[in-house]
């Protein structure tokens, strides 16, 4: 693979005597930081099995970071912006065949990402980069950006697929997560009131995957510096994007950590998020919006669980796993976060009315 890289890719860069080490531990494509004396840039190879049609995927991350690079020429957009980084011919992407789809982005120096929220001043500084990310798109037309994964925010398509993997039980695997998919099974209410909401909501533009460590935070402050990972941006929901954000920091753990003991929504993070999300989108967030923010948050942690456990039932074929296991671990420590959710539900849905 570096191989390939140095011979084939680098080349349509401009690049030569470069050095290349992997970079981020995403579970879907893979990224590599690549620097030359006097220049750096990210390089993925986009993972064609889930982006089914790259293209798009392309399309619309330059749509978006069009759109942010004249917000902050405006002065109205305070992060920066990662850019499409275009061939030495002006090509957005390179696609090799067999050798896979290729494409370059700008690299932000002194910059880090976390994988967990330690307190709530770091919990207020995501929620206010995303909420801000989220606002500069709000006068960008839905239309503009097509699907690239469909029904990936779905959660009866989810369930459907959870329950095909359990007829299926290709690994067998069944016996050892029956908890757990009982659990999900019994979420009939929730998924009728998710389904009636969509009805009802505005479509904007979202990420589609605010995980912490899709922000850029930097090394020197731990200010936010930047929104990354911008494969996901679509047509959705306010809901999905908060939710996903919140459920992947409002535990004391990371999102693979089988530590369930040490596993909760803690209510001071989640309230910190909340009133940071809504203040950053003042003007924007309609008030059943602000309402549904809650509804996604345990969406969020529903459906990532589902979706990893369906993977594990499945035998591993979808996120990349490092350990035997490691996506059951990962079912079972967002769906004890769900858990918490609901215990919990009668003080933390407060914030949101």
């Amino acid at each position: 693979m570096m191989e390939f890289i140095r011979q084939q890719v680098l080349p349509m860069y401009g690049l030569a005597d470069a050095t290349l080490s992997p970079l981020g531990n995403g579970h879907i494509n893979r990224t590599f930081l690549v620097q030359t004396d006097n220049r750096s840039i990210v390089l993925q190879n986009i993972n064609t099995q889930v982006f089914k049609q790259p293209e798009v995927l392309i399309a619309n991350a330059l749509s978006v970071a069009g759109h942010l690079v004249r917000k902050k020429a405006n002065n109205d957009y305070r992060l920066d912006v990662i850019k499409p980084i275009l061939t030495v011919s002006g090509q957005a992407f390179l696609d090799f065949k067999e050798q896979g789809f290729w494409r370059a982005i700008s690299f932000l120096p002194n910059s880090q990402t976390i994988e967990v929220v330690e307190n709530q001043s770091e919990a207020i500084m995501a929620a206010s980069a995303f909420g801000h990310f989220a606002a500069a798109l709000s006068d960008l037309s839905p239309e503009l950006i097509d699907d690239v994964i469909p029904n990936f925010l779905d959660l009866p398509a989810r369930i459907n697929q959870l329950k095909q993997a359990v007829s299926d039980n290709k690994a067998n695997r069944l016996t050892e997560c029956q908890s757990w998919i009982e659990l999900i099974l019994q979420q009939a209410e929730l998924v009728t009131e998710i389904q009636d909401l969509e009805t009802k909501l505005p479509l904007r533009i979202c990420h589609n995957d605010t995980k912490i460590n899709n922000m850029l935070f930097n090394t020197q402050d731990m200010s936010s510096m930047a929104v990354i990972d911008l494969d996901t941006c679509m047509q959705g929901y306010l809901m999905y994007d908060f939710g996903d954000m919140v459920r992947a920091f409002c535990s004391p753990e990371a999102e693979d950590s089988a530590a369930l003991e040490n596993v909760i929504a803690r209510p001071e993070i989640i309230q910190a998020a909340a009133k940071t999300y809504i203040k950053e989108l003042d003007g924007v967030i309609t008030p059943l919006e602000k309402h549904s923010l809650w509804v996604g948050l345990k969406a969020m942690a529903l459906m990532l669980g589902c979706r990893f456990l369906t993977d594990f039932i499945n035998g591993d074929v979808y996120f990349a796993t490092h350990r035997p296991n490691h996506n059951l671990d990962r079912a079972a420590n967002q769906l004890t976060i769900f858990t918490s959710l609901l215990e919990q539900e009668t003080h933390l849905k407060v914030f949101f009315e």
